[in-house]
């Protein structure tokens, strides 16, 4: 073998590296255009086996809507997910415009699009129906206000809905609304609250009123996030600190069990896209008893029944139930368990192997060839060196 010059060494290994360079990058389900400061700080989704649950639904077909501050319906992250709604602050708008931000982090969380540059939702397939509660100053006077929006989401085809928000002052209309939704076979999720906001020691209205699902907080160690509020209406908990979200204009790193509802909500849709016809007592059920155990064995304050498992939800054999377990006042609800109690499923879960995510195998392959043709240039490489070792002694 003739000598190599140097130049011609160093073409070698800039080819190899362009190869293996090549081969990765030809994977699929690269986010080539994603903002990568985005995509990298949204770590509830590897957290919650995002990419598995996705193998089996999208949220494709269910529509959540979201009892908010509005939502910023021109952002690229919401851009073709959000639909007309209904303003009942004051009938400014249709819903699709938000004046402080919180709705369009809630509704991103749940629906932003995969094939953007942003925040990738949860279920990012479904529909957003934006149903504006919420003052400008993130408030809403009366609780007749939200059980008006309760009732106009059923009435307009909401199969979830999300209600991050609440206070400690129950309500008669509210509840009468939150019971025309149970009985309209809608899941209903709540946020438990935060301890910084004073409204109450306890679980917040709505969340702790019976049927709904109560969500707390986590941090990114899956342990108690300590701003959230704890109670014995707690039924689920989620990832709610250093989370990132769509805001009009850009994007913001936000907090609070505000943020953890709309994961649990987008569960909720994957596993309404999957099975249609399962009712939304099933639903919760589902979500209950395939959640990751967290704290003191079983059901407790903190972490309800443990951090909500999408991919669990969507795999797990679960029994069916006649009414939604967390419902009080269902006609049933006594043989049921009730809320606090364990949930109406099978006591054994069979929880499928984790699916893996679409491209692995094909990327994993990728990589074993650029694998091989490195050590094959390099092989080469080094044959050429020896030689030219030998033949300049």
């Amino acid at each position: 073998m003739a000598a190599l010059s140097g130049g011609a060494r160093r073409a070698l290994v800039v080819l190899a590296v362009v190869l293996l360079a090549a081969l990765v990058g030809a994977a699929p389900g690269a986010a080539a255009h994603a903002d990568p400061d985005v995509r990298a700080d949204e770590w509830q989704l590897p957290q919650l086996h995002a990419a598995d649950a996705w193998q089996l639904s999208t949220g494709s077909g269910v529509t959540v809507a979201v009892l908010d501050s509005g939502i910023d319906a021109d952002h690229p992250d919401l851009a073709g997910r959000v639909e007309r709604g209904i303003d009942l602050v004051d009938g400014s708008t249709d819903g699709r415009k938000d004046f402080v931000g919180h709705g369009t982090s809630v509704a991103d969380l749940i629906a932003g699009r995969r094939d953007g540059p942003g925040v990738v939702g949860l279920a990012y397939d479904a529909k957003i129906l934006p149903v504006r509660v919420l003052d400008a100053q993130n408030r809403y006077g009366d609780a007749a206000t939200v059980a008006s929006g309760v009732r106009w989401a059923v009435d307009h085809g909401a199969r979830v809905i999300n209600m991050s928000l609440g206070g400690a002052a129950s309500s008669d209309a509210l509840h009468a609304a939150l019971r025309y939704a149970l009985d309209h076979d809608v899941v209903v999720v709540a946020c438990a609250g935060n301890t910084a906001d004073k409204a109450g020691k306890g679980v917040w209205y709505p969340a702790r009123a019976s049927g709904v699902v109560a969500v707390s907080g986590l941090n990114p160690d899956e342990t108690f996030w300590s701003g959230s509020v704890a109670g014995p209406q707690v039924a689920l908990s989620a990832p709610a600190d250093g989370l990132i979200g769509a805001r009009p204009g850009g994007y913001w790193h936000v907090q609070g069990t505000s943020f953890a509802a709309p994961l649990v909500s987008a569960t909720a849709a994957l596993i309404r896209s999957r099975w249609p016809t399962m009712s939304a007592a099933n639903v919760v059920n589902r979500l209950i008893a395939t959640a990751d155990d967290k704290g003191p064995r079983g059901r407790d304050d903190r972490y309800g029944y443990g951090m909500v498992d999408p991919e669990a939800a969507l795999t797990a054999s679960v029994g069916e139930v006649a009414v939604n377990p967390l419902d009080t006042e269902a006609p049933s609800a006594s043989s049921a368990g009730g809320a606090g109690g364990a949930p109406t499923a099978s006591p054994s879960v069979s929880r499928s192997p984790r699916a893996e995510p679409a491209g692995n195998t094909q990327t994993a392959v990728l990589v074993g060839i650029g694998a091989v043709l490195m050590v094959a240039v390099a092989g080469f490489l080094a044959l050429a060196l020896a030689r030219t070792r030998r033949d300049n002694t």
